[in-house]
């Protein structure tokens, strides 16, 4: 166990709230500092996500403090602040296992603690979550207990907490939301929302009144989120007060590491970092470029020739990294906030007037808008390109933000293609070739971090629509794949002796599948297999099936990829290990189905 260099040494003597209601206020500003060093300290050499919850450490402590947790009930929206909740909640001794293959969440998750009261990892949660637990208790005669919401200033201006403000208004329900407003998600924050709370922050009273209370709710502040005492008189007053109540705290995001505070967009999750100084330590990659830098060195090149391409991310400016593309064309650049269904449809507006927009999401945030690609986007026909980043096993983010279902969910919708490129160069060729002659929708799919070619800056080359590839030719077995996987095989391959039973085809197209292709395999081979970084459910490998079975053929197909299961966190060499896709399972598999 961590113990903190302080002569108090509040910290090691609180292993839940009720330890910490022991202390006395006056202690309390001397934990906070404690909480901080404690949290610096694991995750400058074991990595997550640092700015967030530096910035609540006073809020943390007092809401924990003030309220009877868990009889009453705290949700963290997201969940990136939580890690000073995790430790005062009985997780303190095992949080060096934070975010680490087999150890704690990143996130909270209510299979973890009995105080982590719902699972979060996706923004904009937290009020309806908090709101449904809230009209329970109602129903149960339970006036007593508390319902807590902490949700940031960007995640609070997408539409769905918007949509739980507006029920939570004329509720009656003994709710509490309180805003976290540090005027940055992982990006700054953006739009009119931001605005009006840049102006009742500044003390100026805006036009119309105040949105809050007009929804509704009690409003109170906005208060100093670092000033223990105000925090605990003031969560004192509203525990008493019944219905819905809203409290405007003012944090800033990195309190306590300097460069934290001044780079709060690195800091974020700033990788591994110098604990004192906070200079981070930077990972020698090799030379080797990351995917989503690929992608954003590419779309401006693009731009640069064609005045036609717009470029829409929902509050993912620097992760997918446009920002190359706003800072070079900020009138074709646009950050719409954490809004995935806006962002597909405002894509789907630009695309009616024939222009050519990017529509850059993550896997995992393209769930969010499923209903604007079917309904504006597929059922119209329209060329929305949809660059799909994080595609796959994530890593230590775990499940709420693998990128495993793509695949499944747009394979189904009439219109839409798919395509997954094994490598940088094909990621850039298919950039070019799309915004050339785009006539229906597309996605295209990559992975999270670092590519293998040192050199991918070539003269650009059209990609055939629909047209696989063999990038290994053998007798007996077929393999097939789509997307970065395929690199893998070909390690697989290299490890296997006298491997000429084995051919590799690179599909690059889900959707449309090139059927001249798979009639050739079909015919001239014993054996299937496939093999994919998506669900099995739907994926890849079931496109396959269908083929086959379709065209009545007989040979039989074995179908590889992530199981019916959601995946818990961790390294993702690790994570293809304990699904046995790692190169090692496969060489054993592939041998056994020769000898077969």
């Amino acid at each position: 166990m961590y113990f903190c260099n302080t002569l108090e040494n509040f910290l090691r003597h609180i292993n839940s709230p009720k330890d910490l209601r022991k202390l006395t206020p006056n202690e309390l500003p001397e934990l906070a500092s404690e909480l901080r060093e404690f949290i610096i300290d694991i995750v400058s050499t074991k990595e997550g996500h640092l700015g967030a919850s530096l910035g609540v450490i006073e809020l943390t402590i007092a809401l924990h403090y003030v309220f009877n947790t868990p009889n009453d009930k705290l949700v963290w929206d997201v969940g990136h602040q939580a890690y000073g909740h995790k430790i005062l909640t009985g997780r303190k001794s095992i949080f060096e296992s934070n975010r680490q293959f087999g150890g704690i969440s990143g996130f909270p998750s209510r299979s973890e603690s009995e105080y982590d009261v719902f699972g979060v990892g996706h923004s904009s949660t937290s009020i309806s979550a908090v709101l449904g637990m809230a009209i329970a208790s109602k129903l149960k005669g339970d006036e007593n207990t508390n319902h807590i919401a902490v949700i940031g200033d960007a995640s609070i201006a997408s539409g769905m907490a918007f949509e739980a403000l507006n029920h939570a208004g004329v509720s009656n329900a003994n709710i509490l939301v309180i805003l976290n407003d540090n005027a940055i998600g992982i990006d700054p924050a953006v739009g009119a929302l931001k605005e009006y709370l840049t102006q009742v922050k500044k003390k100026k009273k805006p036009k119309k009144g105040n949105l809050f209370k007009s929804l509704k709710f009690d409003y109170s502040g906005p208060i100093d989120g670092h000033d223990l005492p105000t925090i605990l008189e003031e969560l004192e007053r509203l525990k008493a007060v019944k219905g819905p109540k809203f409290l405007h705290v003012i944090t800033k995001k990195g309190k306590g590491l300097q460069k934290a505070e001044e780079d709060q967009v690195t800091y974020h999750a700033p990788g591994k970092f110098d604990k004192v100084s906070g200079e981070r330590i930077k990972k020698n990659e090799a030379g080797f470029t990351k995917y989503q830098d690929v992608f954003g060195k590419t779309i401006v090149e693009l731009a640069r020739t064609n005045n036609k391409i717009v470029a829409i991310t929902p509050a993912m400016l620097t992760g997918s990294s446009l920002k190359r593309m706003m800072q070079e064309f900020p009138d074709r650049t646009f950050d719409v906030g954490i809004a995935e269904q806006h962002a597909v449809t405002l894509a789907a507006g630009f695309a009616t007037q024939n222009l050519i927009p990017f529509c850059v999401i993550y896997s995992t945030f393209l769930q969010r808008a499923y209903d604007q690609v079917i309904h504006d986007v597929a059922l119209q026909n329209l060329p929305v390109i949809f660059c799909i980043d994080r595609a796959g096993l994530v890593g230590e983010d775990g499940a709420t933000h693998h990128g495993v279902f793509d695949i499944a969910f747009l394979r189904c919708i009439p219109n839409i293609n798919i395509v997954a490129p094994r490598n940088e160069i094909e990621l850039r060729n298919i950039l070019y070739t799309v915004q050339q002659e785009l006539k229906q929708p597309i996605a295209i799919r990559y992975p999270r971090g670092f590519g293998k070619l040192k050199e991918w800056e070539k003269p650009f080359q059209k990609i055939e629509i629909g047209k696989g590839i063999c990038l290994q030719k053998g007798n007996k077995i077929a393999i097939l794949s789509v997307g970065t996987i395929a690199d893998k095989i070909f390690d697989t391959l290299q490890n296997i002796e006298n491997n000429i039973d084995f051919s590799h085809y690179d599909f690059r197209f889900v959707k449309p599948l090139d059927e001249v292709l798979l009639h050739e395999i079909c015919t001239n081979y014993n054996k299937i297999i496939t093999i994919e970084d998506g669900v099995i459910n739907g994926g890849f490998g079931t496109a396959i099936l269908e083929f086959v079975a379709k065209q009545n053929y007989s040979i039989p197909v074995k179908v590889l990829g992530i199981p019916d299961k959601f995946l818990g966190h961790g390294n993702t060499n690790l994570l293809f290990e304990d699904i046995e896709l790692d190169s090692k399972s496969l060489v054993s598999l592939l041998k056994k189905e020769k000898t077969l």
